[in-house]
């Protein structure tokens, strides 16, 4: 390669958008997880409006978090879905644990207005 170009290939490959912290992904740098990405990718949302929501991150990091997603989509989908499982049995151990508090909630209805 002659001397003063930029090889792009081997620039792209070294920079890293997600990384592995605490057993979940997150966009590298940031405390958005992959998780928030994938899923407003999956219901359609633009890489654009996603940088909206999440102003931490870059429209680069975006497009890089889901390029990881697509590469990887197998492994991130299973990831997805024991995250899922694990949600909702913690949920359904809290709603067992406080059943009279739940049980209250569910008979009450919506506030009363003020006079």
């Amino acid at each position: 390669m002659a001397e003063g170009t930029v090889d792009f290939q081997n620039e792209v490959a070294m920079q890293d958008y997600v990384e592995q912290r605490e057993g979940a992904y997150w966009v590298a740098g940031t405390r958005v997880s992959l998780d928030s990405i994938v899923y407003g990718f999956r219901e359609g949302q633009s890489p654009e409006s996603l940088v909206q929501v999440f102003p931490a991150v870059t429209l680069e990091q975006v497009y890089g978090a889901v390029t990881f997603y697509l590469g990887h989509q197998a492994k991130i989908d299973a990831y997805l879905q024991e995250g899922a499982r694990d949600y909702e049995a913690a949920r359904q151990a809290d709603r067992w644990g406080d059943r009279t508090f739940y049980a209250r909630l569910a008979t009450a209805g919506p506030p009363k207005e003020e006079r």
